[in-house]
């Protein structure tokens, strides 16, 4: 397929699986942090973040304490979880693979406005970009948790940040779901995803899939 991305006023990327080969960082972060509770209580909350791609980890944690452990949250326990996962991250963002023809995208569409809407904290986000080098790439802005990618969207579009037309590349469901939402286009991005169906799911949804950043590039 042909994309005119020239014709976007707007780039929206998620981060991890699109820009940073980071999905497999996090998804064994949530079990390690977890173990501790077991490795059956550590694998449901590892199915659970698999299946739902994109969304928070506060979220996650949430449906961890109250669904999978049957627990009240606290302040204390959720805090210990979210440090502990913070923790294990932090090292593998800065260690992953940075998505290959990212900058001769950026070349390739100098009048857009490119922002990040990522499911990932937020204030971690924004350093682990600096200390890579790619902060400047992104002149609309890095955004992460604890809101949501619709939140983001919906208040970006208002403060006319993110301008239509606009296109949002993702890796996930929830990436799709947020873009239809807020009435982006999509592109779904295969090389490093986690949706196991994703074959299907594209076909059945008529979504336009790429297999990586660099084949924007060239196509």
């Amino acid at each position: 397929m042909s994309l005119e991305l020239n014709s976007y006023q707007t780039l929206v990327f998620d981060c991890d699986g699109v820009v940073l080969n980071s999905n497999k960082v996090k998804t064994q972060a949530f079990y390690d942090v977890a173990l501790s509770f077991g490795h059956d209580k550590a694998q449901a909350l590892v199915d659970y973040h698999v299946k739902n791609g994109g969304i928070s980890r506060y979220l996650k944690f949430e449906y961890f304490i109250e669904k999978i452990l049957r627990l009240p949250i606290t302040e204390s326990l959720s805090g210990e979880l979210l440090d502990g996962f913070a923790s294990e991250v932090k090292g593998g963002l800065l260690q992953s693979d940075i998505a290959t023809g990212l900058k001769e995208l950026r070349k390739k569409t100098p009048l857009a406005n490119w922002l990040i809407v990522s499911g990932g904290d937020q204030d971690e986000l924004r350093e682990v970009f600096t200390k890579r080098g790619l902060f400047e790439l992104f002149d609309g802005g890095i955004f992460g948790s604890p809101d949501t990618k619709d939140i983001i969207l919906n208040r970006e579009i208002r403060v006319v940040n993110v301008q239509k037309p606009a296109l949002f590349l993702g890796d996930s469901k929830y990436d799709y779901q947020a873009a239809d939402n807020a009435g982006l286009d999509f592109v779904f991005l295969t090389d490093w995803t986690e949706v196991s169906d994703w074959k299907e799911w594209i076909q059945l949804n008529r979504i336009d899939a790429f297999n990586k950043l660099s084949d924007l590039v060239n196509n």
